[in-house]
């Protein structure tokens, strides 16, 4: 299992630096449009250019990124949105409401789509199997932005139940997480729509299987049969669902953060791209990469958890 473990962590370290190699070339051979900027004096822009090196060629600005980031944990510095700001301050300032936008999207997915999926399987065609269906093909098939604006729509301008943007300036905790609902809402539902469309398939194999038949015929219930087999031997493949998943809530919240106003990291990358600041942009996408490498080892370790084979092939 240490092997394992340590073969996907060594397998995410060298995904990261080609992450992050080839942020920097894509973008850096964008035209720097820094000293465009009239807000930004000569003094300020010699400083910037002296500080990140932009008067040396690319490689060598390539070496000192990579020097920055790896030895001194330093991504850059904004040219156009914070002139003179580090961009990792900047992140850290706008990282609040993403990561509680992104974590309660995956609160609510998680639970409510396995629930609709065993739901689904064990009362299979019947109504509340095909109500299911119907709500899971609606949910996958629409995007999460046309969920958001319906939602804006029914719940703050026909009926105004909640607000409709993100209320920073909130006088409570309360206020301001009753703000973040709608978002949250619309981020959920096709994440749950998709692990319930999975796990509702890979129960219905399994019930079928001819080893639930042997766990009936040695006295299990269908019940127990179901919870100690079944369930957990259709978790493996579900499991590999919260990659896309995860990637998918992230990519989603990008233009969810702009419907609602939410001053998060999503808003903040379409901003940094719009204005080219080139610097706060790779900064950001090492950032989305990285949370994503990071679920991506979590749900790797996870498969050793649930399968015991796993667990043995990488202890070999």
């Amino acid at each position: 299992m240490l092997k394992y473990i340590l073969g996907r962590i060594g397998a995410m370290l060298l995904t990261i630096f080609l992450v992050m190699t080839l942020s920097f070339w894509i973008i850096r051979l964008m035209p720097m449009t820094i000293f465009e900027n009239p807000e930004v004096s000569p003094e300020v822009q010699y400083k910037l250019e002296e500080r990140m090196h932009l008067h040396e060629p690319k490689i060598v600005q390539y070496y000192y990124f990579l020097e920055g980031i790896i030895l001194k944990g330093d991504f850059g510095t904004s040219v156009k949105l914070r002139p003179g700001m580090d961009v990792f301050d900047i992140i850290m300032v706008r990282i609040q409401p993403t990561m509680v936008l992104n974590f309660f999207s995956l609160l609510v997915s998680i639970p409510l789509g396995i629930l609709a999926g065993t739901v689904a399987a064990l009362r299979r065609n019947t109504w509340l199997d095909h109500v299911i269906s119907f709500a899971i093909v609606i949910f996958i098939s629409v995007p999460s932005f046309v969920f958001a604006s319906l939602l804006q729509y029914c719940l703050t301008f026909l009926w105004p139940v909640f607000p409709t943007l993100y209320n920073a300036q909130a006088p409570n905790v309360w206020q301001a997480f009753r703000s973040m609902i709608l978002p949250i809402t619309a981020l959920s539902l096709g994440p749950i729509a998709t692990i319930a469309r999975y796990l509702r398939g890979e129960l219905i194999e399994t019930l079928s299987s001819e080893y639930m038949l042997l766990a009936r015929t040695k006295g299990l219930t269908q019940n127990e049969a179901t919870w100690s087999h079944a369930f957990r031997n259709s978790m493996v493949p579900i499991a590999n669902t919260i990659i896309p998943m995860i990637t998918g809530i992230m990519g989603g919240s990008l233009v969810i953060e702009k419907l609602f106003s939410v001053p998060g990291e999503g808003g903040l990358l379409v901003d940094s791209i719009m204005a080219g600041d080139h610097f706060l942009t790779v900064a950001l996408l090492i950032f989305y990469s990285l949370i994503s490498l990071i679920t991506i080892l979590v749900v790797d370790i996870s498969y050793g958890i649930i399968d015991p084979r796993i667990r043995i092939g990488g202890g070999k």
